[in-house]
């Protein structure tokens, strides 16, 4: 067969794609130049120039595989692969160690003031008493993040005799203690403790402009910050500015909103330290990213199993039953949302007709709900059981053929960090095929599923909704629907389905005035 590769990749990615295939190198073309002959290809190999788009793939009738030699998909229309039954891989562990070493190496940077110091010394100036550094023993390293990346960091940098706390609420913290990691409830916890904070979180609708002036100044005057993840997880205007007034002492950053720059005011400051996104430049890390993906194109061209595949979405499932595959994803990220985190046993119930259908991908959609708020790699019906294993998850599936009100309920039943039960369930409705909420926080009420939702548990009495109404207009918050459902004769939970996005500080402010014992505003779109 034959196979397109479009972007530069290690020459030992290259043979291993050559021992039974075609391979065609063809780097730096454009568009029209790729879709002029990509019908001939039956596989495409790209980095992180070229972009394969629904239009690229249109043109390719023989296209069975899409890799990318790298972690990060934003340059390939996954949707539309999916759509046209092409595979989609990548190597997601292929840069992880040098990522965590960037990320080291930039600390240590920080610490002892290293490329200050080398900048003076062949500048022609000796300022040894002007780059006093700091010893990284006994100090806290604050880790926001403890996925892969971030816990090979925190072995690291337990050899430098940190101490190590941090943020992450889909980690058990029976996993994070096994690492000599102690969890932290909230992000703002950790930037209130730690000597050195690092990121190592996921870029997506919660953690955009997460690190801004609010939570710059909760840092310590003297602590150091790194950004190894994702531009636009930190403000960097906020950033600059905190660094130049002494909120904190000084940051190392490898990526920024906009790539590739050459202006920021960081650039100007004397106690940051700047790269140009190098945490995956290495030739180890180039080499691993090539033969991964070259493994993984092999085997999808061989028909074969593709353990990296990102849009491979498990076996069939009963027609009657295809509308489940999508609650349980709502419902996944709906429990997340109430939860604030995973907990280490969740058990998912399949109730009625539902409990006589093979499951097993609809329990995984709900996995994929469950796990997809909490990291940045894609979470698909192939990886979602690994990625919950690393996590320290425990899935239990029951069935019971009993469901009084509808023909099936899927239902999550879990706890939240406080130790408390959380239940939410759905079913779809027959014969519109639509999604509902049957129960939310243990609560029963009926409301569909929309894009944004706040949910508040309270004490039920009169002028509750217009309070809640008043606070978020004055928000510019349009409420879409309301629903109530009681919990007893005293306390009810309302769910809320918002046309805009409500900041954290509306939702407890609103809380604030009712009196609300719980609130979240959840996300649920992909």
């Amino acid at each position: 067969m034959r196979i397109l590769v479009a972007d530069q990749l290690s020459q030992a990615g290259i043979d291993a794609l050559a021992v039974d295939h075609d391979v065609d190198v063809r780097t730096g073309r454009s568009k029209d130049e790729i879709l002029s002959d990509v019908a001939k290809y039956h596989a495409i190999v790209v980095r992180s120039a070229t972009t394969v788009d629904a239009d690229v793939i249109a043109a390719a009738p023989r296209l069975k595989v899409i890799g990318r030699a790298g972690v990060g998909l934003d340059n390939v229309d996954v949707e539309a692969a999916t759509a046209a039954g092409v595979i989609v891989c990548n190597a997601p562990q292929s840069n992880v160690i040098s990522a965590a070493e960037h990320t080291v190496a930039l600390i240590a940077s920080l610490a002892r003031n290293i490329p200050q110091a080398h900048k003076a010394l062949v500048g022609g100036s000796w300022e040894r008493a002007s780059w006093k550094g700091t010893e990284l023993y006994g100090k806290t390293l604050g880790i926001l993040g403890l996925g892969r990346i971030g816990s090979l960091v925190a072995e690291r940098a337990a050899g430098f005799g940190m101490e190590l706390v941090a943020y992450d609420p889909f980690i058990a913290p029976e996993r994070a203690a096994r690492q000599g990691v102690t969890l932290l409830p909230t992000v703002d916890d950790v930037l209130a403790v730690a000597d050195v904070v690092t990121i190592h979180l996921p870029k997506n609708t919660d953690t955009i402009g997460l690190l801004d002036r609010t939570r710059l100044a909760m840092m310590k005057p003297t602590a150091r910050l790194v950004n190894v993840a994702r531009g636009g997880i930190v403000v960097e205007d906020d950033l600059a500015a905190a660094l130049a007034d002494g909120t904190i002492a000084g940051a190392a950053v490898d990526v920024f909103a906009t790539e590739p720059t050459t202006e920021s005011p960081l650039f100007a400051l004397d106690n940051v330290v700047v790269t140009p996104h190098l945490g995956a430049s290495t030739a180890e890390a180039q080499d691993k990213a090539g033969n991964q993906v070259a493994e993984a194109v092999n085997l999808a061209l061989d028909g074969q199993f593709v353990p990296t595949a990102v849009n491979v979405q498990g076996g069939p499932v009963e027609q009657r039953f295809t509308g489940y595959l999508e609650l349980g994803e709502v419902l996944g990220r709906l429990y997340a949302g109430l939860t604030g985190g995973l907990g280490p046993d969740i058990t998912i119930e399949y109730l009625g007709a539902l409990s006589t259908a093979d499951t097993t991908v609809i329990g995984l959609s709900v996995l994929k709900g469950l796990l997809g708020a909490g990291t940045s790699q894609p979470i698909t019906f192939v990886n979602a059981p690994q990625v919950a294993a690393d996590r320290g998850v425990a899935l239990r599936h029951t069935t019971g053929s009993e469901s009084p009100t509808y023909n099936s309920l899927l239902r999550v039943v879990g706890t939240d960090r406080e130790g408390r039960e959380v239940r939410v369930a759905g079913t779809v409705l027959e014969p519109s095929r639509r999604l509902r909420f049957v129960e939310v926080w243990n609560s029963n009420l009926d409301v569909e599923p929309a894009d944004r939702m706040a949910f508040l548990r309270y004490r039920d009495r009169p002028g509750v909704m217009g309070t809640v109404g008043t606070l978020l207009g004055a928000a510019q918050v349009n409420i879409a629907s309301a629903q109530v459902g009681r919990l007893d004769a005293d306390h009810a939970v309302m769910a809320l389905s918002l046309d805009h996005e409500v900041d954290d500080a509306t939702m407890a402010a609103i809380a604030a005035e009712i009196g609300a014992a719980d609130h979240r505003a959840v996300s649920l779109r992909h």
